[in-house]
């Protein structure tokens, strides 16, 4: 007889459970002289939606001051009616032709500001590579802040952790700079057009508020190995279709064949928005739902700014540093040895292939009635 692998399920107490520091290096909200300041932030989608809970907390830290933030093209629309930025910029480091034209140009517009502070919340070798070449040029302002304690930073950290979920460390951080921490979930700033934009398909669709669950069912296309599966999600249509529910997909242009897949045997009861929405349309469509099964994947970060319950599926990464905060969100793994891999292509697929619908059922956020 197989035994089969054990079902874990984490909640924020298990992935937020790193012991800060509450030490003050230095005291920077009291610091009359810091009236600009530049919040550089580059990383995937989830990266960005959970750092906005960061950002707020700088915005009440500096009420006075001038905030801007540098971000990658892609997620310029995330922040385009945010009231917290006097300016949201962009220059793709990340193309391979030009790149030190853009590291030059990058260069050029941080000296031409003038910022009194600049908080680095990328923290990676390009971000600290371009700080460093700030500094041995003279133009770096006094006070940088990053989330590790080394050079080029200004500010050091009491600690390091290296380990810990990518919310807690942006939390050390604004710790050391005498930041207060007193948000907890993203902070996403959606404008009317958007709200009434996804409302119009709601009402398209028939779909009323708390009548149907959505569905985040794909991965970016260099991540596949982080799908459940057409055949699991459709199990999935199966059981919410006995409770009365109708089931939304949600997704873009990568997952569209995933999406579709799931869609065609059920041409009624289930509604396929993939590619039809806006990135801050996709909140608002999930604040309307009763629950959200979703992969680890930067959508299930956007659904994590309702309150909408909702279920993450891991199974290469890691939940403890990956499940969106909330105390409405759980992540599910199974306890396979080979789970964490973060490999991008597997030959068994174990992790995803033994979670079968089944055994998930449990798990499930209980879909609720209007």
């Amino acid at each position: 007889m197989t035994i089969q692998p054990r079902l874990m399920s984490y909640q924020d107490v298990d992935c937020l459970s790193a012991r800060l520091d509450h030490t003050v290096v230095r005291d920077l909200p009291r610091d009359p002289a810091i009236r600009r300041i530049l919040i550089m932030k580059w990383g995937g989608m989830g990266d960005i939606v959970i750092s906005t809970v960061i950002m707020e907390d700088i915005r009440q830290a500096f009420p006075q001051a001038e905030l801007h933030l540098n971000t990658m093209p892609a997620w310029q629309s995330l922040f385009a009616d945010d009231p917290r930025f006097q300016r949201v910029w962009c220059v793709n480091l990340q193309q391979k032709p030009g790149r030190w034209r853009a590291y030059k140009q990058w260069l050029a517009e941080v000296v031409s500001m003038q910022y009194d502070l600049i908080i680095d919340l990328q923290t990676n070798d390009k971000s600290r590579g371009l700080l460093a070449m700030l500094r041995l040029m003279g133009k770096a302002p006094t006070w940088l802040l990053g989330n590790h304690p080394r050079f080029p930073y200004t500010i050091r950290q009491p600690q390091r952790l290296p380990q810990a979920h990518s919310f807690q460390i942006m939390q050390q951080t604004l710790l050391a700079a005498g930041i207060p921490l007193h948000t907890h979930g993203p902070k996403l700033h959606i404008a009317p057009s958007s709200v009434t934009a996804a409302e119009q398909l709601l009402s398209q669709h028939g779909l009323q508020s708390k009548s149907f669950v959505v569905f985040l069912c794909g991965s970016h296309a260099s991540g596949l190995t982080k799908r459940w599966g057409a055949a699991n999600y459709g199990a999935l249509v199966e059981y919410y279709l006995q409770q009365g529910q109708r089931v939304v997909l949600l997704g873009g242009r990568d997952e569209a064949e995933e999406c579709l897949a799931i869609a065609r045997p059920y041409p009624q009861q289930v509604v396929n928005l993939c590619g039809q929405t806006s990135l801050l349309e996709v909140p608002v469509i999930c604040a309307h739902a009763s629950a959200i099964v979703a992969n680890d994947t930067g959508t299930a970060h956007l659904a994590a700014a309702t309150h909408t319950p909702m279920t993450v599926i891991c199974g290469p990464t890691n939940p403890l540093r990956v499940k969106p905060p909330g105390q409405q969100v759980q992540a599910v793994q199974l306890d396979l040895p080979c789970k964490n891999c973060y490999a991008k292509q597997c030959s068994h697929h174990s992790c995803m292939q033994q979670l079968t619908p089944q055994r998930i059922l449990p798990y499930l956020a209980e879909a609720r009635h209007a």
